[in-house]
């Protein structure tokens, strides 16, 4: 476990953020989502156990500490960090986090290469339409983490460590091995960016956090079937809470009505009309 870990030579610090970086909001009494910059992490569980979902941006390991601390107490730690995918915004600061707490790292096996320095992410798209911050995702970081053996397989049959009650649901399309994670017992969903709540291609939107139901990201969304296909999927799973790797969170008949708005127009609400990962076949 002393193996040395790194991040890609393209990581750097996204000088991005929104209205509502730095502040959080208790969804559930144990579902505490928190924004950094223009990404969100979530703090799953109480002071007698908790976990960490995602790892934000580049560099904001020591807000991600004080964040946690701020509600367990000093010198709290997390028993494991779930990853729902391994893009740059995701696990920006998954080094200096497992340094700091010692603590294992679970992600889907098909996003275990992008975690592992074996595999890079295909090109983000910067020829889809939404905005600027598609037109900026050629300079985001690109190339593969690899934090070794710290990283392992969440288990096959569903379940979650340390995630009591939560379940881990395949959403592929924005990522190979993108997952949410879903409380049978509450409807509360974790989304990651199977969807989001903001049009996360449009600056102004982002900075703003202007609440829209929307697909998962464009600009780094390589299969638009298997994205549909995973909307799809939770929808039927009909969650009472909706908590996005970005945007706002969702709940009750706004997030009921909205889902199946975005079930059923997809096409026109997610699929950008033109880019390089969109089938023409799909509009």
């Amino acid at each position: 476990m002393d193996q040395e870990m790194n991040y890609g030579e393209d990581y750097k610090v996204i000088p991005a953020t929104s209205v509502e970086s730095g502040k959080g909001v208790e969804i559930l009494p144990d579902v505490y989502c928190h924004t950094i910059q223009i990404v969100n992490i979530v703090l799953v569980g109480n002071r007698d156990g908790f976990v960490l979902v995602d790892a934000g941006m580049p560099q904001s390991a020591n807000k991600i500490i004080s964040v946690t601390e701020e509600r367990f107490g000093e010198g709290s730690r997390p028993n494991a960090i779930i990853l729902t995918h391994g893009h740059f915004d995701h696990v920006g600061a998954i080094i200096e986090l497992i340094e700091h707490w010692n603590v294992p790292v679970y992600a889907h096996h098909l996003e275990i290469p992008y975690l592992t320095g074996k595999s890079s992410y295909p090109e983000p798209d910067a020829t889809v339409e939404g905005g600027m911050v598609a037109k900026m995702s050629p300079f985001f970081p690109n190339e593969p983490i690899d934090i070794g053996d710290h990283v392992q397989e969440l288990p096959k049959d569903g379940a979650i460590p340390y995630m009591d009650g939560f379940s881990w649901v395949h959403t592929p399309g924005h990522t190979p091995g993108h997952v949410s994670l879903f409380r049978d017992e509450d409807g509360a969903l974790i989304v990651g960016d199977a969807f989001v709540t903001v049009k996360q291609e449009n600056l102004f939107d982002v900075m703003m956090q202007q609440k829209e139901i929307s697909g998962p990201p464009r600009y780094l969304t390589t299969d638009w079937k298997a994205a549909k296909q995973s909307v799809k999927k939770l929808a039927q799973l009909h969650p009472t809470v909706a908590v996005t790797g970005h945007g706002v969170p969702l709940l009750g008949e706004e997030l009921t009505e909205n889902l199946a708005v975005l079930v059923r127009d997809f096409e026109k609400i997610a699929v950008p009309n033109r880019g390089k990962y969109v089938d023409p076949d799909v509009h």
